[in-house]
């Protein structure tokens, strides 16, 4: 279908503090880029920025206020909910016809042009921002992928190279998944556990009730549903880096940590 999803981009993780949460990333093995500041339409730089984790599939971006003079009502209002994944952002590679084809599922959208600067250039995307769905949910094209996916950014002493899942809590789970799917031009199916997944040429999104996610990771800490509960990163050495590293606990073959606010799960690849 012209203009589906393609894939997981990346997982938008906001922050209150950004100096303070990338200690816990960088503890847990990630590379971070260095900070760089968001530019809207007009190339005038907003008060946010981030800091990513870039992984040779999709990668993770911490997000937040870098300039208290230009807050954002946005980040404030995620803020007020929880600290954490709240943008799950998916690739298209038409972004036209990925217009035409939510505007048909019942989500009319401008294309919105976003920029930020890197050592290289001025990195460039087109979004389709779908801002009634909670997750925030976007399609987004990038104009400039050599900017942003770069080798010296792809390689962590955690060994991570792809965001692989993306799990979401809802109660109940249905109409969410049922809205991703629209979204993302895909079908779903039923997940193992009470709930969904959005299988994705690449990665794959489960939206499952919070009963099911406390079930199956332990321990696990939710803030308000529906909420991104967990990202799963996979890891190219079975795991040895983390193992080595000390971040978090063995479950299953996995190794399960938290991030700051957030669960992320290495899986052994």
């Amino acid at each position: 279908m012209p203009g589906r999803a393609t894939g997981i981009d990346h997982a938008g993780v906001v922050v209150a503090d950004m100096d303070a949460a990338t200690a816990p990333w960088s503890a847990a093995g990630f590379t971070l880029t260095p900070l760089a500041r968001h530019e809207g339409p007009d190339g005038q730089p907003t008060g946010t920025g981030n800091r990513c984790a870039m992984l040779r599939s999709g990668y993770i971006e911490l997000l937040g206020v870098i300039d208290p003079a230009r807050p954002s009502r946005t980040i404030a209002a995620m803020l007020a909910r929880y600290e954490g994944v709240h943008v799950l952002s998916l690739a298209t590679d038409d972004i036209e016809a990925a217009q035409t084809r939510l505007a048909r599922a019942g989500f009319p959208v401008d294309i919105a042009a976003s920029s930020r600067p890197t050592d290289a250039g001025l990195a460039r995307f087109e979004r389709l921002p779908l801002t009634t769905l909670i997750p925030r949910l976007q399609l987004i094209r990038h104009l400039t992928p050599n900017l942003v996916w770069r080798e010296p950014d792809l390689h962590h002493p955690n060994h991570a190279v792809a965001l692989e899942d993306i799990i979401i809590a809802a109660d109940p789970p249905a109409a969410l998944a049922a809205d991703l799917s629209r979204a993302a031009g895909l079908p779903i199916r039923p997940d193992r556990s009470e709930g969904y997944v959005l299988d994705l040429p690449s990665g794959r999104i489960r939206v499952l009730t919070s009963g099911s996610v406390t079930a199956e990771f332990p321990g696990i800490s939710l803030p308000p549903c529906p909420c991104v509960a967990a990202l799963v990163v996979r890891t190219d050495d079975a795991n040895q880096a983390v193992t080595a590293l000390g971040i978090g606990t063995a479950v299953e073959g996995e190794r399960r940590a938290m991030v700051g606010q957030t669960a992320v799960l290495f899986r052994p690849g």
